[in-house]
């Protein structure tokens, strides 16, 4: 039955993705392509967000799987389920169990049991997002509406996937302020989400790049992280009380204390920025007196997907979430361009 189902529009078993062999040194080679299996559908990348990667590569870190979101065209099926060939689809992070409650809710993101790639397909091949082709269980494939393209559904990963998230943990609805710790594209993301549920923008930034882009995107104010002056600035914009929600992207502590001291009392902080220092928190002061509400947060729920599409879709500001798209050949540049922190979210074209 499975052999009768059969259907690939894959042209080539190979393929191109990208390492990196040395300190700022990254080249495409040829691998095998991935073969569907089971429920695990082949998609072919049009769009390759970059992420942390360039850390790696500015880091001399070895790597040959990169990248973690992805948008592109269903190419091979191994039998009927979710997806079939044709279908355009975002490819959300991980191979979580699909089978755990968190996975059931929506909430594959913190599933405790992902799968072994190789284990299960017999290669890694196809686990990296830095390459033509992609293998991805189906239920993690949501379908992209016809009236959007690539470059702008890709967003719905890291662009604009952690603050939607946290936004929603947070309850942040129109009227409200926010303040926004950090800059980079998570940061600028946050921005357009923001903007989208009619909320007040502060952020604090220091690239003169990331400032000039957050103005052009809406923000109300962007301070200087280093400025003395900065919680005082945020206390006047917020008539004096605070902001009713803060959400880090900084991934500093810095930062993170900021969000912590900006919040009014009975406001709300959310961490999405990765940051492995240790941050200290005042029990009394910060959580008994002022009430405040902490929360983590990684991606969003599944079942968020349609209300990240409309502000892809309606966003007035979405486009200047991405600032540069390239070849996937012209990684290197890609590379430096985010070492420079001049810019927001570049995304690469694996078939250019």
């Amino acid at each position: 039955e499975i052999s009768r189902l059969y259907e690939s529009r894959v042209s080539t078993k190979h393929m191109q993705k990208v390492i990196i062999t040395g300190t700022e040194r990254a080249e495409l080679v040829n691998v095998s392509a991935p073969k569907a299996k089971d429920n695990w559908a082949v998609v072919k990348v049009h769009a390759a967000p970059m992420c942390t990667e360039y850390k790696a590569w500015r880091a001399g870190q070895p790597s040959s799987f990169l990248g973690h979101e992805a948008a592109g065209e269903v190419v091979e099926v191994a039998r009927t389920g979710a997806v079939k060939v044709g279908d355009r689809v975002v490819v959300m992070p991980q191979y979580p169990c699909g089978q755990c409650g968190l996975c059931e809710s929506g909430d594959y993101i913190h599933c405790e049991y992902l799968v072994d790639v190789e284990a299960y397909t017999g290669t890694r091949e196809g686990s990296a997002t830095y390459a033509q082709y992609l293998i991805k269980p189906d239920w993690l494939l949501p379908k992209i509406p016809d009236d959007v393209p690539y470059e702008r559904a890709s967003l719905a990963c890291c662009g604009l996937g952690p603050s939607y998230g946290a936004f929603e943990l947070m309850k942040l609805g129109a009227g409200q302020t926010v303040l926004i710790t950090g800059l980079g594209p998570v940061g600028l993301g946050a921005i357009v989400n923001a903007r989208a549920r009619g909320v007040k923008v502060m952020a604090v930034e220091s690239f003169p790049w990331r400032v000039e882009r957050a103005m052009q995107m809406g923000a109300t104010a962007v301070l200087h992280p280093r400025d003395p002056a900065t919680i005082n600035r945020i206390k006047e914009l917020s008539k004096g009380l605070g902001v009713d929600c803060a959400l880090d992207c900084s991934g500093t502590v810095a930062g993170q204390r900021l969000c912590i001291d900006a919040a009014r009392r009975k406001g709300t902080v959310a961490f999405v920025g990765e940051c492995s220092d240790e941050l200290a928190i005042r029990v009394s002061p910060d959580m008994i007196r002022k009430g405040l509400t902490l929360i983590g947060s990684w991606h969003y729920n599944l079942s968020h997907f349609n209300g990240i599409m409309q502000v892809i879709r309606t966003s007035p500001v979405l486009d200047l979430l991405i600032s540069h798209t390239l070849p996937m050949r012209d990684v290197e540049q890609a590379f430096r361009l985010q070492a420079s922190g001049e810019c927001a979210k570049v995304i690469m074209r694996p078939w250019e």
